[in-house]
């Protein structure tokens, strides 16, 4: 039988397309073995039984075809959470955090908010308002039933109660509501850009993906309709390519918003843009 140290080794020797092969091989061992890394490491000399070394290498050969590790492992943590993902949803991102960081910052905490996501996903991005909310109420919104079904999913296994979901386009499945905050974290790539074709991109749903010649239509539409919904004040928030935030902060100006402003990610790209809907 090979050592868990053997296993990895020559595993990750297997993975030089992937950007985190250590990190991807621990992950898949571990979901074999039924342990969390930090026994793999402790236990390196560890002898590994057969089963669970198929098992490991059946993992193994879906990594180097491309797939990514979260869909593999039917998981991904985000924020403070463990979400569930599957191949309907985006695999929530470290970069999407900040959307959180900021929505959080933009009204106190004591303070009771009615919040409406826009193309939640896993529900990632309002499952981490709801949970560090109780106060607020978090509803929502995507357009894909499988992928709505997952976040639902993800709210009760957390037993979040102040988390809703509803299916529909957008605004749609809100008529004649208003909200304290709106956020998004959109499709927002160009249809036929090279980079749809690369790495774990290639197994995400392209309808999360792209929005476009230009990547820009969902924010476009965001941006146009959200006032019918914001109160006033109210706030607008939402992610965009690193390339986009001069053209995203345009659109606020144009439509009214006030207080607009881009604001940059760890890696100090330009991430998400804000807009103040005024009284």
């Amino acid at each position: 039988m090979a050592s868990v140290a053997a296993l990895l080794h020559a595993a990750v020797a297997r993975l030089p397309q992937s950007p985190t092969p250590r990190l991807d091989a621990e992950l898949l061992l571990g979901r074999a073995l039924g342990r969390e890394r930090t026994w793999l490491r402790t236990w390196p000399e560890q002898a590994v039984e057969l089963l669970a070394e198929q098992q490991f290498l059946a993992l193994l050969e879906r990594r180097i075809a491309g797939e990514p590790v979260a869909y593999i492992l039917g998981q991904r943590g985000f924020w403070s959470l463990d979400l569930r993902v599957s191949a309907a949803t985006l695999i929530p991102r470290p970069d999407t955090e900040l959307l959180v960081e900021i929505a959080l910052e933009l009204a106190p905490a004591a303070l009771p908010l009615q919040v409406l996501d826009l193309g939640t996903g896993s529900g990632a991005i309002a499952l981490a308002l709801a949970r560090e909310r109780r106060g607020w109420q978090v509803t929502a919104v995507d357009v894909s039933p499988e992928a709505l079904a997952v976040a639902a999913t993800n709210g009760e296994r957390l037993k979040l109660v102040n988390a809703y979901f509803l299916l529909g386009d957008w605004l749609s499945p809100v008529p004649g509501r208003r909200f304290g905050l709106i956020v998004s974290n959109p499709p927002y790539i160009a249809e036929g850009d090279v980079h749809l074709y690369e790495g774990d991109v290639r197994f995400e749903p392209r309808l999360a993906l792209t929005s476009g010649t230009d990547g820009l239509d969902a924010i476009r539409h965001i941006v146009a309709t959200a006032p019918t919904h914001l109160e006033a004040p109210g706030w607008l928030a939402f992610e965009h390519g690193f390339e986009q935030g001069a053209a995203c902060r345009a659109l606020l100006l144009a439509r009214g918003y006030e207080q607009v402003v881009t604001r940059r990610d760890l890696g100090g790209q330009e991430r998400v843009t804000l807009g103040r809907w005024p009284c």
